[in-house]
């Protein structure tokens, strides 16, 4: 972190608590109260938690962790879990990723596509930009022959509010290469839905 960041972090976490006191105050609460008397620094302290995909770089993230390897086959990692928060309303949406891709002579270290995930998750998001995202970087850094994401989330914004669906899934997908095609494709989705798609 170089010195002007450092600069700008100090400012924004001296700066954050009294803007939320006073988001606080507008909204006809007394945040000198028991119960609100702390709540300033710790909401700052987890927005910087929830939104940590900013400070984090892809490339940082993958370095020395692709591995020259001649699979060829479909490598899927299924099921990881995503946080994330609407840029619309920054509220939470929550739920999995499913992220799959045909190698070209190289592979990636398993633990890391989760965490490729985080990064763009992390951040105030859409779930359409984020499944794209996902599949962009992989696609970036492993030069692949294609690449499929699907995400499956809730999102607190219909669930809490507006039309307050509680049980409205949103479902996302980015198909980069050789996932285009029919076949690849089909296997692909079969896998994700664990075995349950009919394309």
């Amino acid at each position: 972190m170089g010195d002007q960041q450092r600069a700008r972090k100090a400012v924004s976490e001296a700066e954050l608590p009294d803007l939320v006191r006073r988001m606080l105050e507008l909204l006809g609460e007394e945040p000198d109260r028991g119960g609100l008397q702390g709540t300033p620094v710790r909401v700052e302290s987890s927005l910087r938690w929830l939104t940590r995909g900013y400070g984090q770089s892809v490339d940082d993230l993958v370095r020395g962790a692709i591995f020259e390897e001649p699979h060829e086959s479909m490598i899927l990692v299924r099921d990881i879990e995503i946080y994330s928060m609407c840029e619309h309303h920054i509220l939470p949406f929550f739920g999995k990723a499913h992220v799959a891709y045909i190698p070209d002579g190289k592979i990636i270290g398993l633990s890391k596509i989760p965490r490729i995930v985080d990064v763009f998750a992390r951040r105030l998001q859409v779930q359409e930009r984020l499944t794209d995202q996902v599949a962009d970087a992989l696609m970036r850094v492993l030069e692949p022959h294609g690449v499929g994401v699907v995400v499956e989330a809730y999102h607190l914004c219909m669930m809490m509010r507006g039309v307050e669906k509680q049980n409205s899934k949103t479902v996302t997908s980015a198909l980069r290469g050789s996932f285009l095609d029919g076949s690849t494709r089909d296997e692909f989705l079969r896998l994700a839905h664990g075995g349950n798609w009919s394309g």
